[in-house]
């Protein structure tokens, strides 16, 4: 479980390990247009369907060293407010690091997934884990190109992944 954060914090974050018990907590991001188009859930039908895709898909990586999602924190109310973490990918062949972010819809606005993905990208680079970390972001999902822009990265290309049109942005690791 090299890439994950548990345990890590930033100002206003603690991140943790995605358990069994936060499903109902994170159940309302698959009830929104944005998970189902800008995840590629689309095609799976109902909402509760599409967070027990996604909670598979987490304990996957974490139970095959890909890094994974780690479940964000409010250090002041304590809620799950959403995730992020360091992803291995494959993109047009090439293995690549991702940080990867996704936040509950009544947290969205207020800067939480620019931190997250600015303490992944500084845990990253002081581990040598990668010269260059990528964010995949699919071209219509315009708060996600903020964050990653916010976050350092340029615009590097438009590309297809997992059947999805997405821009790669990238950051280097600095010299």
């Amino acid at each position: 479980m090299r890439y994950l954060l548990n345990g890590e914090e930033s100002t206003r974050l603690c991140f943790r390990l995605l358990e069994e018990d936060d499903f109902n907590d994170w159940l309302p991001l698959f009830k929104t247009y944005e998970a189902e188009r800008f995840l590629g859930l689309a095609a799976i039908p109902t909402p509760q369907e599409r967070c027990r895709k996604w909670f598979d898909i987490v304990q996957n990586r974490y139970e095959n060293d890909l890094g994974g999602m780690n479940v964000l924190i409010d250090k002041i109310s304590g809620r799950l407010i959403g995730q992020c973490g360091l992803l291995v990918q494959e993109v047009d062949g090439l293995k690549e690091l991702e940080i990867g972010y996704s936040i509950l819809p009544e947290f969205w606005g207020r800067g939480f997934a620019t931190e997250a993905a600015k303490r992944c990208r500084e845990y990253a680079f002081a581990r040598n884990y990668s010269d260059s970390l990528i964010s995949i972001v699919h071209i219509e999902n315009i708060r996600s190109e903020k964050v990653a822009r916010k976050n350092g990265m340029n615009l590097e290309k438009c590309t297809v992944f997992k059947e999805m049109p997405v821009n790669i942005f990238r950051v280097y690791a600095p010299a």
